[in-house]
């Protein structure tokens, strides 16, 4: 159910929610072999509490993830005990963008339709939050994750008050004058 009141938050699964760049599964998370997809068997670290911590961000959640629909019943229901979010439907995955965007950039900015949105990947660049900066026409938060670690609670803190300065208004602690904030690099 879309709660139009709420900022929306972009998930992407694999670098924020699985940090699949970790040289072994971190302190914290559990690893899961998803079967039955067309890409053959995967192995993916999940940390169980961030379903909990997800839920309580003041954000409508969005799967913005190549797993599409699967996040549902792979990653959000099984493993984090999440309830069933839409999903982003991409067109033309991969696609080399005219500008050098990540692939998802102008995608994600359609979906929103103006709506506040926080992005967490970890394929966000500075291309991206200057494209994002440019021609959207509504407060954004492009927040790059580390895929070697995943979402840390730091990363948590950082879209509470994002969140938290949306509702103080323009020109809120946390919103620039473009109403876009940076993500930690």
């Amino acid at each position: 159910m879309t709660r139009p009141d709420l900022p929306l938050l972009m998930l992407d699964v694999d670098g924020p929610l699985n940090p699949w760049a970790a040289p072994e599964c971190p302190p914290g998370y559990q690893t899961y072999l998803v079967t039955g997809l067309q890409v053959g068997d995967l192995h993916v670290w999940l940390n169980t509490g961030h379903g909990e911590r997800l839920q309580r961000l003041p954000y409508h959640l969005v799967w913005a993830t190549t797993w599409m629909h699967e996040a549902n019943v792979v990653i959000g229901g099984r493993a984090l005990g999440l309830p069933t979010l839409d999903v982003i439907e991409w067109t033309g995955m991969h696609l080399p963008d005219p500008d050098g965007l990540y692939w998802k950039t102008r995608q994600i900015a359609a979906w929103a339709g103006g709506r506040p949105f926080a992005w967490v990947d970890d394929e966000i660049g500075d291309a991206d939050r200057e494209w994002v900066a440019e021609h959207y026409d509504g407060p954004a938060l492009l927040h790059w994750v580390d895929p070697r670690v995943g979402l840390v609670e730091a990363d948590f803190v950082a879209l509470e008050e994002w969140a938290g300065g949306l509702m103080e208004g323009p020109g809120g602690p946390m919103e620039g004058p473009d109403g876009l904030m940076e993500g930690r690099a």
